[in-house]
């Protein structure tokens, strides 16, 4: 049988994130199979142990899959050791089991962002190999014309990275910026960010507004809802239930 770590264990059931699990074994709050354990590596099966939390029994959590709106300057993690105010501060005053992020945003970035405790959902969404495509919204310093559109479709090396955009094109321009609309199928750190700087335009502003076929839509900023059954099916691994 499979055997995983004790603080993967708590995170894969849906009780907190693996690093609130690795304070918790710490601090002597967890027991496995009756007995105090501390070491967050311990290998279990999540299938036959017994895992229990200042003496609650972890057992696994209905599966729940949230879009959020990301408001523009909050970050992607369950805490922040700056103090910093998170993405979890959205869903305050609401009783859900533990959500993890579907990928990140950055903190000066918005739009959709996915949670859930189904971490074979989430890994197919996030694997690179899946190819699920993401949309922007991207507002850039300057006008952009043709023949930039066309070297930026080009792509860049950039730290020994290759950055490649699957798509862009012009939604709309002022006069003194203009709207793109950027499609990935890949995701490295700041990846459009870097992709701007290297050809002199500055990011104002940066709204993902899909994942793949789901879309922001009429969200409002700062709210969460519930995913439909339909929405979900798509990126259900083919070996689980649909």
């Amino acid at each position: 049988m499979t055997r995983t770590g004790l603080a993967r264990a708590l995170s894969k059931l849906g009780f907190c994130s693996r690093s609130q699990a690795v304070v918790a074994i710490q601090s002597g709050k967890v027991t496995l199979n009756g007995r105090i354990c501390r070491d967050p590596e311990k290998p279990v099966q999540m299938d036959r142990d017994q895992i229990s939390v200042a003496g609650q029994t972890v057992e696994h959590a209905e599966h729940r899959y949230l879009m959020l709106n990301k408001p523009r300057g909050l970050v992607t993690s369950a805490s922040d050791e700056q103090g910093r105010d998170t993405v979890y501060s959205c869903f305050e005053g609401h009783s859900l089991p533990h959500l993890s992020p579907v990928g990140r945003l950055d903190k000066a970035s918005e739009g959709l962002l996915l949670f859930t405790n189904d971490n074979a959902w989430a890994h197919f969404i996030t694997d690179p190999a899946t190819h699920v495509s993401k949309t922007y919204h991207v507002q850039v310093t300057g006008l952009v014309d043709e023949a930039l559109l066309s070297r930026l479709s080009a792509g860049v090396m950039d730290q020994g990275e290759r950055l490649e955009l699957r798509a862009i094109k012009i939604l709309r321009q002022g006069e003194k910026n203009t709207w793109l609309e950027i499609t990935l199928d890949e995701g490295r750190n700041r990846h459009i960010r870097r992709v701007m700087e290297a050809h002199g335009l500055e990011v104002l502003r940066l709204v993902r507004v899909a994942i793949g076929k789901l879309t922001l839509g009429e969200l409002a900023k700062g709210k969460w809802r519930e995913l439909t059954r339909d929405e979900v099916r798509p990126w259900l691994p083919a070996q689980l239930p649909r």
